[in-house]
């Protein structure tokens, strides 16, 4: 069976539908901007891909278009949060990131902005645009960074909730906003909170924590593990700062073990995170899946999550190596 047909089994989701949680993203941000008046949005000339014509349009003089120039949308940003407005930065992540880690360091972090960037089609999204298109670094960059939360939603229900959050939470955030097809995690009434994993399965073998789009891979592994006999807990690690250290540690305590899963290069995301964490109060064997130390090939991005591991299978094969391993 395909990754495209294991999705679409629903097995441990919600719903059987796919969806594209930028769908979620701006319904939210143009609800927000009807009732708050200080939320405005900044985008780098990609309109479409951000999903931004239908604010442009109700909302014209709270839109600002400043072109392909990454590093002014961050600084006009700062400088909207300065006079008072709540300032979304929306762009594709792997040039919000990469051409402007600057400004979001210092203009952003350091300077504790009530900016929230939003980062548009993250990981492999952009397969067929080859690694140029893709943001894999992303999660290493912002999660070093003081003072800036990082937010990686797993399903449209939890990036509606996180974005609801954002507007309330002060300082800035950096949303990842997904555009690969994914089926709800969560069921209805999901309240979203910042710093706090969200245990989706129970498990007393093993512990599959993922992030973004793996998190619904990682409930597919975990029932197919059941089918041997292996009970694995399911964690969504939503937010990978401030990380919730409780949680992982409680799993790593009742688990022989953890494989943690991210559509993000797997050194320095959330694998290193919980790593980090680990290796200083609770050592336990783990398997970290993401991307390899080289730039992917250019193809689909179902291609490439396939060809990568990153998988409902990849998962499957790494928590039992590590089981085996432990025996």
């Amino acid at each position: 069976m395909s990754a495209t047909e294991v999705l679409q089994s629903g097995a441990g989701c919600t719903s059987q539908q796919l969806f594209d949680c930028r769908d979620a993203y701006i319904r939210v941000l143009e609800e927000m901007a009807a009732d708050d008046p200080r939320v405005c949005a900044v985008a780098n000339d990609s309109v479409s891909s951000a999903k931004l014509k239908g604010f442009r349009a109700k909302f014209p003089d709270r839109f600002v278009n400043v072109g392909i120039a990454e590093q002014n949308m961050v600084g006009v940003g700062a400088g909207l949060a300065n006079g008072g407005m709540i300032p979304y930065v929306c762009a594709a992540a792997c040039f919000l990131t990469a051409r402007a880690m600057e400004q979001v360091k210092v203009d952003l972090a350091y300077s504790k902005s009530n900016v929230k960037l939003c980062g548009m089609s993250p990981g492999m999204a952009y397969g067929q645009l080859g690694s140029t298109h893709h943001s894999i670094e992303d999660l290493a960059w912002t999660r070093v960074l003081p003072d800036l939360a990082v937010v990686v939603p797993a399903d449209p229900l939890e990036t509606a909730a996180a974005m609801r959050y954002s507007r309330l939470h002060e300082g800035p955030m950096y949303l990842r906003i997904s555009r690969m097809p994914v089926p709800r995690v969560h069921g209805d009434g999901y309240e979203f909170k910042l710093g706090k994993a969200v245990l989706l399965r129970q498990g007393s073998d093993v512990t599959l924590m993922a992030t973004g789009v793996l998190v619904s891979r990682a409930l597919q592994a975990a029932f197919a593990l059941a089918a041997r006999g292996i009970s694995a807990r399911v964690l969504n690690v939503s937010t990978i700062k401030p990380l919730d250290e409780e949680a992982i540690l409680d799993a790593a305590r009742a688990t022989r073990g953890i494989v943690t899963a991210e559509e993000a290069f797997a050194r320095g995301g959330l694998g290193g995170a919980v790593a980090e964490l680990l290796v200083q109060k609770h050592p336990v064997p783990m398997r970290i899946l993401g991307v390899p130390d080289s730039f992917p090939p250019t193809g689909s991005a179902e291609f490439l999550m396939e060809h990568l591991g990153l998988s409902a299978a990849g998962i499957e094969n790494a928590a039992l190596d590590l089981l085996k391993d432990k025996r």
